[in-house]
């Protein structure tokens, strides 16, 4: 088929907005041309492309063309800026990224690009990547190693996660060290329900131990939520380091580090600004990840939503 260019920015309108209405307002047209122009994409196609749910969500065949849609409005903006003479793309370029990763160096990454505009989504390992099949991402951070059709994948590194919490919580909660009984019943803090590290830790330091946690969905909160004694978790290295040198925090369990590897992956596509993202975001990686050890095949990869996204 031959997607007309104005249907395809409508339909990742209608995505990106959520609304009929809304993507309406974005293009300076009326609700009703959006959905003519989305119906006969659909026609064009044969496919359902659009859930009409709220917000809007991309079909499977949908999915494949808000892609191609995301791929030509990158590439028209790539070769609008060069034959403007400028550098980089006024084109958003949507990312996903978890939110320790973003907290600690992946910011710092992206700030050496410029001339580029991010769309950053936090999103979990169990989610990340099917952002990447249905085109509302770019290029994601992820721990599965495992490319998605029609994308690259390359390794990042490992960030090392470890138990802590503040003094006062362990002369509480554990006033004879970190013990098996102690872990049992101490609180815990847990990103989301999606979040598995301290669970994972538990299982093998005291099996069948389910203690009361809090849940603490920001990755600074978290650390500060440790900070104040509501309970103990696993927290990166780069973020704990500091206050663990300085007293604030203390490492529970020295030899319980877990490492999460993680990995970039991107579309196989021929662009400029993303070529520029993913060296910035190899450049970081080097500078703060640890490098990640090879995976042999079939071993089982880590799991969890706050700390890894796929």
């Amino acid at each position: 088929m031959e997607a007309n260019a104005e249907h395809l920015r409508t339909l990742a309108a209608a995505v990106d907005h959520g609304t009929f209405d809304r993507a309406a307002a974005a293009l300076h047209i009326t609700p009703s041309a959006v959905s003519q122009r989305v119906r006969a994409l659909e026609e064009q196609s044969g496919r359902v492309l659009l859930r009409r749910s709220k917000p809007i969500e991309p079909t499977e065949a949908g999915s494949v063309l808000l892609r191609l849609a995301r791929q030509l409005a990158l590439l028209e903006a790539e070769a609008a800026a060069e034959l403007a003479g400028e550098v980089g793309a006024t084109a958003g370029i949507p990312l996903v990224i978890n939110a320790d990763s973003l907290a600690t160096w992946a910011l710092p990454a992206l700030a050496t690009v410029p001339g580029l505009a991010f769309d950053i989504t936090l999103d979990d390992q169990e989610h990340t990547l099917d952002r990447l099949r249905d085109g509302t991402a770019m290029a994601a951070i992820s721990s599965d190693p495992e490319p998605v059709q029609g994308c690259t994948v390359s390794p990042l590194g490992s960030m090392t996660y470890r138990a802590a919490a503040s003094p006062a919580f362990v002369e509480r909660w554990a006033p004879e060290g970190w013990t098996p009984e102690a872990a049992a019943v101490a609180p815990m803090l847990v990103f989301d329900r999606k979040d598995a590290l301290q669970d994972r830790y538990l299982d093998r330091f005291t099996p069948g131990a389910r203690p009361p946690r809090h849940y603490v969905p920001a990755s600074t909160q978290f650390v500060t939520a440790a900070l104040l004694g509501l309970g103990w978790g696993m927290l990166p290295d780069l973020q704990a380091d500091e206050l663990v040198a300085d007293g604030r925090l203390v490492v529970l369990d020295a030899e319980g580090a877990v490492d999460v590897p993680l990995y970039w992956h991107q579309w196989s596509l021929r662009s400029s600004a993303l070529s520029a993202v993913a060296e910035a975001i190899a450049a970081g990686a080097a500078e703060r990840l640890r490098p990640t050890a090879s995976r042999a095949p079939g071993r089982a990869r880590p799991r969890s939503g706050r700390r890894s996204p796929a």
